[in-house]
């Protein structure tokens, strides 16, 4: 598993030459619904076992949480599971927020 910060994450999605992630996010869907990073897609951390068959493995992974725990724990489990591109968004949506769009919310 590699750690990604926000930027190197608003970086990549903006690099045109690059293959956009799948971003994960592991959250609840209330916070998904408070705050997300536009292209996300929702997985509560609970739902990813009976769920993993949905996420293409061929594709590298970004894991989002709130602060960076969930995520990590979800990114571990992805790659016990055969998954060779994964990645945890450090500090997660909180980090997203504070430093690459502050137009979303903090919670």
């Amino acid at each position: 598993m590699e750690r990604i910060t926000a930027g190197e994450l608003a970086a990549w999605l903006a690099d045109a030459r690059r293959e956009k992630p799948v971003l994960l996010d592991v959250r609840e869907p209330w916070e998904f619904e408070k705050a997300r990073i536009e292209g996300a897609t929702l997985m509560p951390m609970r739902e990813l076992p009976s769920r993993i068959a949905q996420i293409d493995e061929t594709k590298e992974v970004v894991a989002i949480c709130h602060h960076g725990g969930r995520s990590m724990q979800v990114a571990m489990f992805l790659e016990k599971q055969g998954f060779k591109r994964v990645h945890n968004l450090v500090g997660g949506i909180d980090a997203w927020s504070r430093t690459v769009d502050p137009a979303v919310p903090l919670y």
